[in-house]
C-alpha cells in the first residue's frame, strides 16, 4: 500500500514565485490527512489532483495566518462541490472558534458534517491501521508537532503450515492473514499458526513551527520520514531564534539525534533564493535529507520491504 506524501506549499509567512504557503497532504489508501491548510492550498490540491471528496483530516499545527488562511476557502470550494462525506479537523485550543467564526461571519452553508477537536499532547485519534500523536511545540503561540503511527502488519503467511493444517485455499486463508482466528473441522486455529512475526508499519513526523529541543528528538525517534521547518539558514541563527524556528543545521541534528530515516526539509524563509544552501547546511549533520519543494511527492516504503523513498514532482 502507497504511503505518499505531497508537499502543496513550503513557504514560509512570504510566499515566492514557486513556493506556496505551508501545506502538506498525506496519502493513504482513499484518505487524505493534510497537515495545515496555508492559503493557496485547494489550487495546489487541483494541480496534484488529490480531489475534493476524499476522506480528510486536517491537523492544524498552530493558528498563524500562513498556516490556516487557506483553511476557510477550502472548506467552502467541498461545500460549493456537494461534498456529503464528513470532514474532521484538529488544532489547539482557538481552532474551534476560529473556524466558527468565519463560517458565521462569511454566511458558509456547509452540505457536509464538520468535526472540530480541540487537541493536547499524546494519542489525538485512533483509527483501525493508525494512530495520530501531538507534542506541543516551541514556538511564539501555542502548537503542536504531530506523529502518525501506522499498526504493525500482521507477519507473512506461511503456506507450508496452512497445508499442513488442511486449510484450503481462498477465504480462510484471507481472514487469518486479516488477523481472525477461523473455526475448521471443529478446531480453532489461530493467526499466529499460519503467520510469522509482526512487521513493522511506517512512521511520519512533522515539526510545525518550533524551535528544536531534546521532548522533539525524543518524539520524532526512529521515524522513517520527519518533515521539519528549517525557515532559515545556519547564518541567520539569532532571527531563528528571535522567530522562535529552527535553522537548517539544528533541523539537521534533530533528524540524526532521533535516528530517522530521512529527513524533509520545509518552511523556507523568502530571504533564500538558493535551497541547495540549506540543504548543503543540513548534509553536513544529516546525510539522508532534501529540501522539499512544491508538489514534491516522496512514497514512503514499508520498514521491511528493502525498498528506497522515492521522490518526484507532479
Amino acid at each position: 500500500m502507497n504511503l505518499k506524501v505531497i508537499f502543496l506549499g513550503t513557504s514560509s509567512a512570504i510566499p515566492v514565485p514557486n513556493r506556496s504557503f505551508p501545506s502538506i497532504a498525506v496519502l493513504r489508501k482513499d484518505e487524505v490527512i493534510m497537515i495545515d491548510c496555508g492559503e493557496g492550498t485547494q489550487r495546489q490540491m487541483v494541480l496534484s489532483r488529490i480531489g475534493f471528496g476524499r476522506k480528510m483530516k486536517i491537523l492544524i499545527t498552530h493558528i498563524h495566518g500562513d498556516h490556516v488562511g487557506g483553511l476557510i476557502g477550502l472548506l467552502q470550494t467541498m461545500s460549493m462541490l456537494k461534498r456529503t462525506r464528513p470532514i474532521e479537523i484538529y488544532g489547539p485550543r482557538g481552532i474551534k472558534g476560529f473556524i466558527k467564526s468565519l463560517i458565521y461571519y462569511l454566511k458558509i452553508e456547509l452540505q457536509y458534517p464538520l468535526m472540530i477537536k480541540e487537541v493536547k499532547e499524546g494519542l489525538v485519534l485512533r483509527e483501525k491501521e493508525y494512530e495520530i500523536y501531538a507534542k506541543r511545540a516551541n514556538h511564539l503561540i501555542k502548537g503542536y508537532s504531530y506523529l502518525l503511527k501506522e499498526h504493525p502488519r500482521p507477519g507473512r503467511f506461511n503456506v507450508d503450515k496452512a497445508h499442513k493444517l488442511g486449510i484450503p485455499k481462498g477465504p480462510l486463508w484471507h481472514r487469518l492473514q486479516s488477523g481472525e482466528r477461523i473455526v475448521l473441522n471443529n478446531k480453532i486455529i489461530e493467526p499466529n499458526m499460519v503467520l510469522g512475526p509482526p512487521r513493522p508499519g511506517r512512521v511520519l513526523g512533522f515539526s510545525g513551527d518550533t524551535r528544536p529541543d531534546k521532548k522533539l528528538s525524543e518524539f520524532f525517534k526512529g521515524v522513517d520520514l520527519l518533515v521539519f521547518e528549517a525557515t532559515y539558514s545556519e547564518k541567520d541563527f539569532d532571527k531563528a531564534v528571535e522567530n522562535m524556528h529552527s535553522t537548517s543545521v539544528e533541523a539537521a541534528k534533530i533528524g540524526a539525534k532521533a535516528g530517522v530515516k530521512m529527513l524533509a526539509l520545509t518552511h523556507l524563509s523568502a530571504r533564500y533564493e538558493n535551497p541547495l544552501v540549506i540543504e548543503a547546511e543540513a548534509a553536513k549533520h544529516f546525510s539522508n535529507v532534501i529540501v522539499a519543494e512544491d508538489l514534491d511527492v516522496i512514497e514512503v516504503p514499508y520498514p521491511d520491504s528493502g525498498e528506497p523513498f522515492k521522490r518526484y514532482r507532479l
